[in-house]
């Protein structure tokens, strides 16, 4: 690029290994420099998953780490981004991250939301990366994802009160990133576990309508989307992904206006779960989140707003509820379903 970014020259020992030789053109190996070893406290997925593609950055080298390092601070300056999302990251050294946001955040002279990409089903390495990087970035809740993927593809057979278990949602959500699906798990991509159509509007509600986790949607799942690709047979398939918007901008506006305050949870039932939200002094209406994946289900939950009406924003169910003297009421969902009872 001529110096048009940066004075700084790539050259071959800024880097561990390749994946292509041009003189023999054999496939499928990767080559480490001689004097070379792989970067340390990575991933431990096939001994040591510092190499993920084509030419791997070297972060032992402390040319590597001052350049990584200029760059992002010219990044900021040229975008004004108030975070980054950092992909792969368990294939780059754990201990870099912390000294390169510590350099971020000061010359960025604000806090910067930052979420990295670990993908891995496994909440006690989850935990032990957060750790390791000084609890200095959030990452995205792999495992809730795969209990969505799991109960979407169980017929009604799930055990829905269990839904939240090992999830960093559940057990750190101050760092989770929580979301349903993702451009890796969607069908026929490298990480394909995609969440059944019908049960992504129960999954949005969890990570919308919970006060734990900084949720993300999906933009396929918003907006819907039709491609092909090869499947991993070798042949190519058309795929459909209906879009949930209406749905979505419904929980989006109850999370904008009635998720607020305490949370009372209702997870003790094998189909039905649920959760109230009573509100704040500036939100003081409640709201009331019951679903089952497979029969209708009805539960008792307290609310905290005595002779209240409540009606439900999803439209599934018309008729309001009423709650009693002592702010409870048996509220309803259709199923497979989830219902958003609303204070009116």
């Amino acid at each position: 690029r001529q110096g048009k970014y940066s004075n700084f020259e790539w050259h071959w020992w800024h880097f561990d290994a390749v994946d292509y030789d041009d003189y023999t053109k054999e496939p499928n190996t990767v080559y480490l420099f001689e004097g070379k070893v792989f970067d340390d406290y990575v991933a431990l997925e096939k001994g040591n998953f510092a190499y993920l593609m084509g030419c791997d950055l070297d972060f032992q080298s402390q040319e590597v780490r001052d350049e990584v390092t200029r760059w992002g601070k010219w990044y900021i300056d040229t975008t004004g981004a108030d975070g980054f999302r950092l992909d792969a990251i368990k294939h780059i050294s754990s201990w870099f991250f912390p000294q390169w946001l510590d350099e971020m955040r000061y010359h960025a002279g604000k806090d910067l939301f930052v979420v990295g990409e670990y993908w891995l089903n496994n909440i006690d390495t989850l935990h032990w990366y957060i750790n390791a990087v000084d609890s200095k970035m959030s990452v995205f809740d792999v495992p809730l994802h795969y209990n969505f993927y799991y109960a979407s593809r169980s017929g009604g057979h799930y055990d829905m009160g269990s839904i939240l278990n090992g999830t960093l949602m559940q057990q750190r959500p101050t760092h989770a990133v929580t979301f349903v699906e993702n451009h890796d798990s969607q069908p026929l991509q490298s990480l394909e576990a995609p969440v059944e159509p019908w049960f992504k509007p129960l999954a949005y509600a969890i990570i919308l309508l919970r006060r734990e986790g900084y949720p993300c949607v999906f933009y396929a799942d918003y907006y819907g989307t039709e491609y092909e690709d090869y499947g991993k047979d070798g042949n190519r398939y058309k795929i459909f992904l209906p879009s949930h918007r209406w749905i979505i901008d419904k929980l989006l506006y109850a999370r904008k206006q009635y998720a607020y305050g305490d949370q009372y949870d209702y997870f003790d039932h094998y189909n039905t779960i649920g959760w109230t939200r009573l509100g704040d002094h500036a939100h003081p209406k409640a709201m009331a989140v019951i679903m089952s994946d497979s029969v209708p289900g009805y539960k008792w939950m307290e609310v905290g707003k005595p002779n209240a009406k409540f009606y439900d924003l999803t439209e599934h169910i018309k008729e309001p509820i009423y709650t009693n003297e002592w702010g409870w009421a048996e509220f309803r969902c259709n199923g497979g379903s989830v219902s958003i009872w609303v204070q009116e």
